[in-house]
């Protein structure tokens, strides 16, 4: 008999080959260049005066900066001492930590107190948060009194302000207007014909204040300012203010140089938008913007003059102008108006009651 001997047992392995994609999302860090502007800066009193509650404000040691207060008696403020038509305006700034809402700190240029139904302003405003939740800002720009055509846009920040000194920057010639944060621009509105007077062209003056705005600032309003977390303190320091001084009614200027003043001021490297400076606003609008009025079809269904509608930006927005995935409070916040001027008229009234209880 034939013994059939067994037949090797073939396994067939089949190899099944994955592709992994991974997708590497850049930081801010490794997108952000890292831009320092040669800027002269100066002492606070060589510049600034208090504008309101000066028993609020601390100036530093050395002179070169200032902290605003806000506790239970009033917020502070301070004020250039001269107008300008036309500069280059900065100042590095660290926020308060910790519980924030309600808190507004603004710093920003106007001439309200001098027009006061035709005014101007250009505004960075930072607006608190409740704990755990970051701090977020708003830009605006107001010409001839134009509030009604509000032209504000709203953001994150990619950084946490309460940390550390921040750089934010305004320029504002006669063509452009610039906002920038740590020299990096987020946003321009060019000059068009079409604009009118909403651009602003009148002399301004550079005020930097922290007041109480429990009725709008976080969550429309929903959550307020809780003075047990007081004071809120905002330091400023490394003041910039770059331009030709003028008497704002008269418009005289100070000096026979403000030609080449204004001249220098559009020929300095902040008045231009380099290639890879301009990428880094690209890169930051496309992630930390949350409204802006561009995109706002239900207010302005055609967008107004100075709008660049850039395809990227408006595929993240509602026609309302806010996010398409993010809930955004549907309040809507008001502005007031007369900053200055009703922040100032409280503040004497505590001042002076201050006054009293230290003479008791």
């Amino acid at each position: 008999m034939i013994k059939l001997q067994p037949l090797p047992l073939l396994l067939l392995i089949i190899t099944t080959t994955i592709s992994l994609v991974i997708v590497i999302v850049p930081s801010a860090a490794a997108v952000i260049p890292n831009v320092t502007f040669n800027l002269s800066t100066i002492n606070f009193d060589d510049g600034y005066s208090p504008l309101f509650a000066d028993f609020n404000i601390r100036k530093s040691d050395d002179g070169r900066g200032a902290n605003l207060l806000l506790n239970r008696y009033a917020g502070s403020g301070f004020i250039s001492a001269k107008y300008y038509d036309h500069g280059f305006f900065s100042a590095k700034i660290k926020l308060p930590g910790d519980y924030t809402a309600g808190v507004v700190v603004a710093f920003y240029t106007s001439n309200a107190d001098v027009f006061e139904k035709n005014h101007d302003e250009l505004d960075f405003e930072f607006l608190g948060n409740v704990k755990g939740k970051p701090w977020r800002f708003q830009t605006n720009v107001y010409g001839n009194g134009s509030t009604s055509r509000g032209r504000e846009e709203r953001y994150k920040l990619w950084f946490d302000p309460s940390k550390d000194f921040h750089q934010y920057s305004v320029l504002w010639t006669s063509k452009k207007i610039i906002f920038y944060v740590d020299g990096i621009p987020i946003r321009e509105v060019l000059r068009s014909e079409a604009m009118g007077g909403d651009y602003p062209s009148k002399p301004m003056s550079l005020y930097a204040t922290i007041w109480d705005a429990s009725s709008w600032a976080t969550d429309g309003g929903r959550y307020g300012v809780r003075y047990e977390y007081e004071p809120f303190v905002s330091e400023f320091r490394d003041f910039v203010l770059e331009g030709c001084a003028v008497d704002p009614i008269e418009q005289v200027q100070d000096s026979d140089d403000c030609l080449e003043k204004k001249s220098n001021l559009e020929a300095a490297e902040y008045a231009d938008i380099t290639p890879e400076r301009r990428n880094a606003m690209k890169w930051i609008r496309e992630r930390y913007i949350y409204y802006s009025y561009c995109y706002d079809t239900l207010r302005y269904p055609v967008p107004p003059p100075e709008c660049v509608i850039v395809p990227s930006e408006k595929a993240r927005f509602k026609e309302t102008g806010r996010l398409r995935f993010e809930a955004i409070p549907t309040r809507q916040q008001r502005r007031r108006r007369g900053r200055g001027r009703r922040h100032v008229a409280a503040a004497k009234v505590v001042e002076e009651q201050v006054k009293v209880d230290t003479d008791m």
